[in-house]
């Protein structure tokens, strides 16, 4: 690539940038379990207990290890339908009223950007930048 950014800078920059929300909000989770647990409570989301233990590992989990590089395509996409599936449990606007309703409009449609932003980073690859787990020797035959 003949830029004045090279591709791999971009790409570090890219996992930064998608990992910097994810890594915020499961922080405030695992800081406040209690509270994560009240608030999927809240949003109607299945076994609340639970579905805060997820939402901490998917989403300060996968977002530390995409800032890392490690296994960036297949955690890519698992963050990806996470994000689709948290948008429909959290968001569902088109059961709300007035404000509140354009309010988690916006953060559904966001929701599916960041996933967009996701898929596009599994098919670009880590770049260069990335740790990289070994990787078995193949029997010879």
């Amino acid at each position: 690539m003949n830029a004045i950014i090279s591709r791999d800078a971009l790409l570090l920059a890219a996992r930064l940038a998608l990992s910097l929300l994810f890594i915020i909000m499961g922080w405030g989770k695992l800081s406040d379990y209690s509270g994560a647990v009240a608030y999927m409570a809240q949003t109607g989301a299945p076994v609340p207990a639970v579905a805060a233990i997820v939402a901490i590992l998917a989403e300060l989990g996968i977002g530390l290890a995409l800032v890392l590089g490690v296994l960036v395509s297949p955690l890519a996409i698992a963050l990806a339908l996470y994000t689709v599936v948290t948008g429909f449990i959290g968001h569902h606007f088109w059961t709300m009223d007035g404000a509140l309703r354009y309010d988690m409009m916006i953060h559904f449609y966001k929701n599916i950007s960041i996933a967009g932003g996701l898929v596009a980073l599994a098919v670009a690859g880590p770049g260069r930048f990335a740790l990289r787990l070994p990787t078995p020797a193949v029997a010879a035959r």
